[in-house]
């Protein structure tokens, strides 16, 4: 259930010197949510650029990772924007030994809401967090029938899915802007055991095979990528971010935004 108001579908931006002008026109176009890449989160105000930058569209983290801010540093960015009614707060990690154990610590340390926080999960652990200790949970590089699961888990909380998308219809050119992130997430132990979990192979995650590429990240015409959005939802999810591979964020927002009409 969303909760947060953030509507059905919203986009990943990339940090770029016209990052703020591109979330302003993306805005325009429909796109009901803003989302920032954690690993492009070289500060946190960055998000308030956003949040400042833009007049409707929620702007979401994905995620601001626990291992690089403190509980201290969240809490304060979160007071800053609450007042807005347009900021949600995305954790994720952290990358440990005892990534849970650590997850738990900055809960407890942290301040904000639950009913304002999502939190990255893949496994039936985190997922149960999320819904215990969140309003939700965000997932990436994920199947429709990892995400129909995923819902059951859940229950009523909200199920956010980041979807990598590659606006291109030549195989060779499309599974190539896919592979790209994919060659360093696959070494992540969550990602990869995930995969195995949704069904694929060593050697798939090992070769980044083809199944593995079309099966994680959706290429082709926009009534492809439309397809797959669409078996998200069906499957449960909430929300679909569009996370652009091989483009742009803006190219592929404008090429896209037809999506965010048909979804109203």
């Amino acid at each position: 259930m969303d909760t947060l108001g953030l509507g059905t579908i919203g986009i990943s931006i990339d940090v770029s010197p016209s990052y703020l002008d591109d979330a302003r026109e993306l805005e325009s176009l429909g796109f009901t949510s803003v989302w920032l890449p954690g690993g492009q989160l070289d500060r946190l105000g960055r998000l308030a650029d956003l949040v400042h930058a833009t007049e409707n569209a929620t702007v979401v983290p994905g995620i601001v990772p626990v291992d690089v801010y403190s509980p201290a540093q969240t809490d304060e960015l979160f007071d800053e924007l609450s007042g807005t009614g347009r900021f949600v707060l995305g954790l994720g990690g952290p990358q440990s030994a005892r990534p849970l154990a650590g997850l738990r610590k900055y809960l407890d340390e942290l301040e904000v809401p639950a009913d304002h926080l999502l939190l990255a999960a893949l496994g039936p652990k985190k997922l149960e967090m999320a819904r215990d200790r969140a309003a939700g949970a965000i997932a990436l590089l994920v199947t429709p029938e990892w995400t129909a699961q995923a819902r059951g888990a859940l229950g009523g909380s909200m199920l956010v899915v980041d979807q990598f998308v590659v606006v291109e219809s030549d195989p060779d050119r499309a599974r190539a802007a896919a592979r790209e992130p994919l060659s360093f997430l696959a070494t992540v132990p969550g990602y990869r055991q995930n995969f195995l979990r949704m069904g694929f192979t060593e050697a798939d995650v090992d070769d980044l095979s083809d199944r593995l590429v079309d099966g994680l990240a959706v290429w082709g015409s926009v009534d492809d990528i439309a397809e797959r959005v669409a078996a998200h939802h069906a499957a449960g999810a909430d929300h679909v971010v569009l996370a652009p591979l091989g483009a742009s964020s803006i190219d592929a927002g404008r090429a896209l935004s037809e999506l965010v009409v048909l979804s109203k």
